[in-house]
């Protein structure tokens, strides 16, 4: 099978045809590139108002970085034309392969998104030859559209904590997602102030913040004050690991207090040596 065949059908692009292969032996190593051509009489698409107009130009070849076979890397070489829409003045076209100025096709940047979820991003980016650069911006155009095309119609529960992320108490605070059936990370933000979370229900919106009915935290209270401004009417329910804590530390509190007036009276303690760890006796 013809390697144009194999592009026509798992990257066919209406309006453009795929030209001469060749190989390219000038750099390190060398590379594979795919001409790309306009279809005779095909009108070039405006990239702001996505409307076909009459051609304007034609701009110097540019390079598209586009999955790797076999091992080699590939680029598709084409022209960029420019339109002069009646709309928008003279623009450079759209293409449906690469977004805006991006060097890398659309279908490298997924595929370079999805293999980062299993590789570290130096790992990805020695295992297909490109740059970690490359695979920091494919993450965060995945990313991108991952957050304009989530749907949080069905969150009624979240679950508010932080995690530290960097010596001398740097902190991020960190949102989710707890409905039964549905675990996911929802929002990250800088620091664990009240600040940082009021910026979350900001973006969250007052329409979705008015269907949550529960919401989680510890006690720390920047979170507890502002969670309960933001979403009042939601229950809000301390995680028990903190709330145990707390609980032992007020126990062994009181345990101290007894032992220590059982031996100014001469009396011997039971309770002693169980630090922090509750304990019923029976005797």
């Amino acid at each position: 099978m013809l390697l144009k065949s194999i592009l026509n059908r798992v990257q066919l692009h209406p309006g453009f045809v795929y030209g001469a292969a060749h190989w390219n032996d000038r750099g390190k190593q060398p590379v594979l590139e795919i001409e790309i051509h306009a279809r005779k009489r095909s009108r070039p698409v405006c990239s702001k108002c996505g409307q076909p107009g009459p051609g304007y130009d034609t701009l110097q070849q540019r390079r598209f970085e586009f999955v790797p076979l076999w091992g080699i890397a590939v680029f598709f070489l084409y022209a960029m034309r420019r339109v002069a829409c009646p709309r928008c003045g003279v623009k450079v076209e759209r293409i449906p392969w690469a977004d805006g100025k991006n060097h890398l096709t659309t279908t490298y940047a997924w595929f370079l998104a999805s293999w980062a979820k299993r590789l570290s991003w130096k790992e990805a980016s020695v295992v297909f030859k490109t740059s970690w650069d490359n695979v920091f911006r494919s993450v965060k155009m995945a990313v991108a559209w991952g957050l304009a095309h989530r749907d949080l119609g069905n969150v009624t529960a979240i679950g508010i904590d932080e995690i530290a992320w960097k010596r001398g108490h740097k902190y991020l605070t960190l949102v989710y997602q707890i409905d039964n059936g549905c675990r996911r990370l929802l929002w990250v933000g800088k620091e664990r102030t009240g600040k940082t979370l009021k910026q979350f229900f900001k973006e969250f919106g007052t329409e979705h913040t008015s269907a949550l009915a529960f919401i989680c935290s510890d006690l720390w209270q920047p979170y507890l004050r502002i969670a309960a401004e933001a979403a009042g009417k939601a229950m809000h329910i301390i995680d028990r690991f903190h709330l145990m804590t707390h609980f032992g530390k007020a126990i062994d509190k009181i345990r101290a207090t007894e032992a220590k007036e059982l031996r100014a009276k001469g009396k011997q303690p039971v309770l002693t040596g169980i630090l922090g760890t509750p304990y019923l006796i029976i005797s």
